[in-house]
């Protein structure tokens, strides 16, 4: 996150329930001297973005595998509500794999769901957002069954992410824990996050360096994120991150580029 960036929360729903994993308020401030940083990211979002004193707009963003350097702009605010895994089908109507990498007007996805959406949400102001989708999503689990291979889905992930007092697991290990085979469990998380349990767990692991990269050593780091050793860790942040984890932490950034692209497909 660049100094010209800051994130605060908004007024949301006082018990989100198990279908968001997030709110928050991205801003930019003033012009940014430096670039701002898209960090890889496995969640899909609903995001309420607002640009100068002209109408919101409503936009889905899917999951993000790879860091993105872009150049900022100014008097731009988005509300961002994280979904929690599962949670994109029955509130958008389509599958998570389909949002990989894509920024989309929430109106312009297929089905009725979306549209109906984008018309409820469009009629409220930006922090309102997150209260309305809290209330919508518990609606749309058609079955009990939907509402199974959701909580089996958020097990995995729990399993699969860096937590406090252990290190995550491995795919193999998972699957046999929660009694699926590693091709169930890809079909799963292709459905309701996106991407495959392997690559959601390197993005993860990678956030968690991100998040604790001042407080430990590398060495103590790379052990408590789940990797072999040091120079793993180091291989995977560069891989996703596009520069070694020196490089990041000292400011020597890529050239950013353009920040705002729209795919309506």
């Amino acid at each position: 996150m660049t100094k010209s960036v800051s994130e605060r929360a908004p007024r949301g729903p006082d018990a989100p329930g198990p279908w968001l994993a997030g709110i928050g308020v991205l801003a930019v401030e003033a012009d940014p001297g430096e670039p701002f940083v898209r960090l890889p990211d496995p969640t899909t979002k609903v995001i309420v973005r607002s640009e100068g004193r002209g109408r919101p707009t409503l936009l889905v963003s899917g999951p993000h595998v790879r860091a993105t350097y872009h150049a900022g702009k100014r008097d731009v605010s988005c509300v961002e509500v994280r979904l929690a895994p599962g949670a994109t089908r029955p509130l958008l109507g389509v599958p998570a794999v389909d949002l990989v990498g894509r920024i989309v007007p929430l109106g312009a996805l297929p089905g009725p769901a979306a549209r109906r959406l984008a018309y409820e949400l469009g009629r409220l102001e930006p922090e309102e957002v997150a209260g309305r989708l809290a209330d919508v999503l518990p609606d749309r689990l058609p079955t009990a069954a939907d509402g199974a291979r959701a909580a089996l889905l958020r097990a995995a992930v729990t399993a699969l992410s860096v937590r406090s007092g252990r290190t995550p697991g491995h795919v193999g290990e998972v699957a046999r824990e929660l009694a699926v085979s590693e091709r169930q469990l890809r079909k799963l998380f292709s459905d309701g996050v996106g991407l495959s349990p392997k690559h959601y767990a390197r993005i993860d692991r990678v956030r968690a360096v991100l998040a604790h990269a001042t407080e430990l050593a590398p060495a103590e780091l790379a052990a408590v994120t789940g990797y072999y050793d040091q120079s793993h860790m180091t291989s995977d942040f560069r891989t996703l991150m596009g520069v070694p984890p020196r490089s990041y932490f000292t400011g020597r950034l890529p050239a950013p580029r353009a920040c705002q692209v729209i795919d309506s497909r």
